[in-house]
């Protein structure tokens, strides 16, 4: 050991040295400075840099003053700790002195949480990967934007540069998650608003790992730049040509992917094997070099419902794993089929071998003899060069075995038969789905009820463990719907990554005034509650309303597998800029930090509202002026849940489907209670009555067509002027006539004059509105007189800030 000695020292003396002092969070604060171009748009540093749990406590309970928390726990007992199981029926309280309402809080902090840290160890690895590859000083690009990190620069004041610039961002993250997971230990937190209080931060700090993965990968990975013309990319089962080897990649982080691509081009592979994906791997992959690239060969297979149908079918010789939306089973299932399963990261590696020191012939070797089901690798360059090499092997001995877990003609005969029509396998189903008629059906030959399963089913394989009889039910669903499968083949837009300043300029007053009705975020997973088709018809229905409609992840490549009558998408009938009448994806699921930084950067750019370090204030203007709402109709994983909720907390309202009451809690306001639908018009400080919208920040819809109202009604803002509330409530009442039968009961509360009404209905609104409600009207200029709650100024500044109100 070498001996302490004190001394001093000259700086010049020393040569190749470097010294690095106080790298820490708090010295990374200070060493990104806003540049002097970004400063004019966003102004100085704002009262919220670096929020911690307790800093943006006021503005959540400013929120929940509102929007009332309302829980919904699925179990009476707490099972945390060995005091345990303690019964909470009742809201009795459990030996550590937690109630009901505490418990059911602290369930949907965790699951939120969850999702935080998925996406931001996601952005971690791929920061350090990326990094390690290009050097910290390699120049952000995002395309045609000065505001390129609206979600970073809102919550920390940071205005990155530079991959190196992400770094104290993710230190920041990282921190305030092992923060927040340690107030989940038994005798921590006890009030149930507080749980949700750091709900909502671990929201936003998901919002901001998500960026962080989206910035660097479309910096360095060549991905497409605030790109409205991002090329169509093939999606679907069908697309897959299985006469050629098949590598098929699932998970969400594209870094090992990139490897295997880049084997694939420099050996000339592209068109002698197949390489296709599922859930957002698959979408990045389609982003890969796009700058290089004419045309996109890889191919989006589908969303995790998708991934035991593709192994039971036998299309693959080789899979693939990276991270998160990852079935457990496919190890054991891939066995059955001689599928070798090859993971490479370290979030999940499923009991392999871990293989990345060994030579890489070695491990085809043992793979394409069964000698071992699977590896790890987490040598990405050695990937790259193993999987390629294992499909071509395994291929040709697949092929001449046939092997499929789709049954034979015969076989499929035989499995029905088996049948009892016992119904245990449509109790165990999430989706409902009426197995034991299909079969009953089938029994006689016909499959087409079986087949018509295949849409609805979320590939969960419940119905097959339940199953006395041991029948492979999910095979046999697969088997019936052969026809519609190899037909499976839409288009959908590869992500187009951020939206530029230009289009926000070009669109800001429109959407703030309300000509523009409203953007339409449709994001989130696969078990939607009646079918893949519902996503298509929501956001069809409002692109033919000349709404801007915004997708990413599962559902927007769901979106794309659907077609009109002349055999056209979605993506092929409506161009993808921020603009009315649009459909724009982002990407893939870290894109979705793009979405809420949409409405940062209205309020940046078009209301010149500083962003940096600035959240409730840039919160409190999207909740007032901008008419967004996001839609997660097949809300599924955690991460769907720290998504929406860091939503709730930047003003931007969520509709999910009716699965996602499991996540146990929503936050819903009192529509009847006028105290409040209240704010500060900030000029005096003097309050003003707003209209009982949004009606909520996060609840749940059973219906798609219910969701369309509950959307369009949640798009109405304080800031419409006549012609947009005139625009609005249009839509509103006739999707609520088209839908419900019936014009919505509560229109009066959001008519401030008669200009509000539209012209077509404005003197059936007014006799409705002078019989039922007792407006005066003076008819003869068919004019309100005296009626509303709620008065027109479009020159007040609403806010429910009162630090932001001058003095009267």
């Amino acid at each position: 050991m070498s001996k302490l000695t004190t001394g001093s020292f000259s700086i010049e003396d020393l040569e190749s040295v470097q010294i690095t002092i106080n790298n820490i969070v708090g010295a990374a604060k200070e060493a990104v400075k806003p540049t002097k171009e970004a400063a004019e748009v966003t102004g100085p540093m704002g009262p919220t840099p670096f929020p911690s749990i307790a800093t943006l406590r006021d503005w959540s309970f400013t929120l929940f003053d509102r929007y009332e928390p309302v829980y919904t726990p699925m179990c009476d007992q707490c099972c945390y700790c060995t005091f345990g199981p303690c019964n909470l029926e009742g809201n009795k309280r459990g030996a550590c002195g937690l109630d009901m309402k505490g418990q059911a809080a602290r369930e949907f902090f965790l699951r939120c949480l969850t999702g935080c840290a998925c996406h931001s160890a996601h952005g971690r690895h791929l920061l350090n990967h990326l990094i390690d590859l290009f050097g910290e000083d390699m120049p952000i690009n995002m395309g045609a934007s000065n505001v390129i990190a609206p979600n970073i620069q809102l919550v920390t004041g940071l205005q990155p540069k530079t991959l190196g610039d992400l770094k104290p961002v993710m230190e920041y993250v990282e921190e305030e998650v092992g923060q927040l997971l340690a107030t989940v230990h038994a005798g921590q937190e006890a009030a149930a608003i507080d749980y949700d209080n750091k709900a909502m931060l671990a929201g936003v700090l998901d919002h901001v790992g998500m960026e962080v993965s989206d910035i660097a990968q479309v910096t360095a990975l060549g991905f497409p730049k605030s790109d409205p013309e991002a090329p169509l990319v093939e999606t679907g089962m069908g697309t897959i040509d299985a006469s050629k080897p098949v590598i098929i990649a699932i998970g969400h982080n594209v870094a090992g992917v990139t490897y295997i691509m880049d084997y694939m081009e420099g050996n000339g592979l592209t068109d002698k094997m197949e390489i296709g994906g599922l859930c957002c791997t698959a979408f990045d992959m389609t982003r890969y070099k796009r700058e290089d690239r004419k045309a996109p060969y890889a191919k989006i297979v589908g969303t995790i419902s998708k991934e035991l149908k593709i192994v039971r079918s036998g299309i693959p010789d080789v899979i693939v794993l990276d991270e998160q939306c990852v079935r457990a089973d496919l190890v054991e299932e891939g066995q059955k089929l001689k599928i070798p399963i090859i993971a490479s990261n370290e979030k999940i590696m499923y009991g392999l071998p871990d293989r990345t020191n060994d030579d890489v012939d070695a491990i085809v070797e043992d793979l394409v003899s069964g000698k071992i089901p699977g590896c790890v690798m987490l040598d990405l360059e050695k990937l790259g060069e193993l999987v390629p090499k294992v499909a071509l092997k395994m291929a040709p001995i697949r092929e001449a075995e046939g092997l499929s877990a789709i049954p034979t003609d015969e076989e499929m005969k035989a499995l029905v038969s088996k049948c009892a029509e016992c119904g245990e396998c449509a109790l165990a189903c999430p989706e409902e789905l009426e197995i034991p008629a299909a079969i009953a059906v089938a029994k006689g030959g016909d499959y087409s009820a079986l087949e018509e399963l295949h849409d609805y089913c979320v590939g969960c394989r419940r119905c097959e463990q339940v199953c006395n009889k041991e029948i492979p039910v999910l095979s046999l669903i697969e088997k019936a719907a052969q026809k519609a499968i190899a037909e499976e083949k839409g288009l959908v837009r590869a992500g187009r990554g951020q939206v530029s300043d230009p289009e926000i300029r070009a669109e800001g007053l429109n959407l703030v005034m309300g000509t523009t009705p409203g953007v339409i975020a449709i994001i989130g997973c696969s078990n939607f509650p009646a079918g893949t088709k519902d996503v298509y018809n929501i956001a069809e229905e409002f692109l033919n309303r000349n709404y801007i409609v915004a997708v990413s992840g599962c559902s927007a490549m769901d979106i794309g597998m659907y077609k009109d009558a002349d055999g056209k998408t979605l993506y092929e009938r409506f161009p993808g800029r921020f603009e009315r009448g649009n459909i724009f994806n982002t990407g893939s699921c870290v894109s979705n930090a793009h979405i809420s930084a949409t409405c940062h950067k209205v309020a940046a750019i078009f209301a010149s509202r500083n962003l940096s370090g600035n959240l409730a204030e840039i919160a409190d203007y999207s909740l007032n002026r901008i008419g967004a709402v996001g839609l997660a109709w097949g809300a599924y994983s955690q991460k769907a849940a720290a998504i929406g909720t860091g939503c709730n907390m930047y003003g931007i309202p969520a509709v999910l489907g009716p699965h996602s009451g499991k996540y146990r809690r929503a936050l819903i306001a009192k529509t009847y209670d006028d105290s409040k639908w209240k704010l500060y018009d900030s000029r005096n400080g003097s309050e003003m009555a707003i209209p009982p919208s949004p009606e909520f920040l996060i609840t749940t819809a059973e219906t798609w067509q219910e969701a369309c109202v509950m959307l369009a009604k949640n798009c109405i803002r304080v800031s419409d002027n006549n012609m947009g509330r005139s625009i609005k409530l249009t839509h509103w009442m006739e999707l609520s006539e088209k839908y419900l039968g019936v014009l919505p009961e509560d229109l009066y509360k959001f008519v401030r004059n008669e200009a509000d009404l539209p012209l077509a209905k404005r003197e059936m609104l007014l006799k409705m509105l002078e019989s039922e409600h007792g407006w005066e009207i003076d008819w003869k200029k068919k004019k309100i007189i005296s009626g509303p709650s709620i008065k027109f100024d479009v020159s007040a500044q609403p806010t429910n800030l009162k630090r932001l109100c001058k003095e009267a």
